[in-house]
């Protein structure tokens, strides 16, 4: 499992796809009627991004980067971690409420009304129990994968709140990638797909 972080290049244009994908088992019997068995509790975000220009000279070094890039993950072997401009970040958003007898929560984020772990840290979240900031290794300790425990457990009806960043873990769709020279030492990538999840998940 591969930390490194995509990078971000100049070149990305629109349109970015990105898309929540689920697996449902469906059985339909003779008469019509459907039973559905959800098979996954989260989903897994596919991305789709465009490059319309990597530069390869003149003091730019774009192409040899992204292709560096996905050169060293060997496609789709290794995994890595992508900043989502649109979602990498929460302000006090809750990720849980105190018992009175539970020291260990999970940081999530919100997307409209559906919570995902999150399990990728983007640098040190702030954390806060009733609005009050705690401190880092006296109030609580947090692994890498972003479960807080509590050195004592908050009181009951306690609101556990955090702000931070955070990223996708995600792995190359495929073995290929179609990088085109369109002029010297110019070149465009018209797609490159990617998936993974705010959790451990690829």
């Amino acid at each position: 499992m591969s930390n490194n972080v995509f990078p971000i290049l100049p070149g990305l244009a629109w349109n970015i796809h990105k898309r929540p994908t689920w697996k449902t088992r469906i059985q339909r019997s003779v008469g019509g009627w459907e039973t559905r068995v959800a098979q996954q509790l989260y989903p897994i975000w596919e991305f789709e991004l465009p490059y319309e220009f990597l530069r390869s000279a003149g003091g730019y070094s774009e192409l040899q980067t992204l292709m560096g890039f996905y050169l060293a993950r060997q496609g789709s072997f290794d995994n890595f971690l992508y900043t989502d401009s649109s979602d990498s970040s929460v302000t006090a958003q809750q990720f849980g409420t105190g018992d009175g007898a539970t020291v260990a929560f999970q940081l999530s984020r919100p997307y409209g009304g559906f919570a995902e772990p999150v399990q990728n840290i983007n640098g040190t979240p702030a954390i806060y129990v009733n609005g009050t900031l705690k401190t880092a290794g006296t109030d609580y300790n947090i692994n890498s994968t972003g479960l807080v425990t509590f050195t004592a457990a908050p009181a009951n009806g306690a609101v556990l709140t955090w702000t931070g960043n955070y990223y996708y873990r995600v792995r190359f769709a495929e073995d290929n990638a179609d990088f085109t020279n369109v002029m010297n030492n110019l070149w465009e990538l018209k797609k490159l797909n990617f998936l993974g999840s705010v959790m451990n998940k690829v």
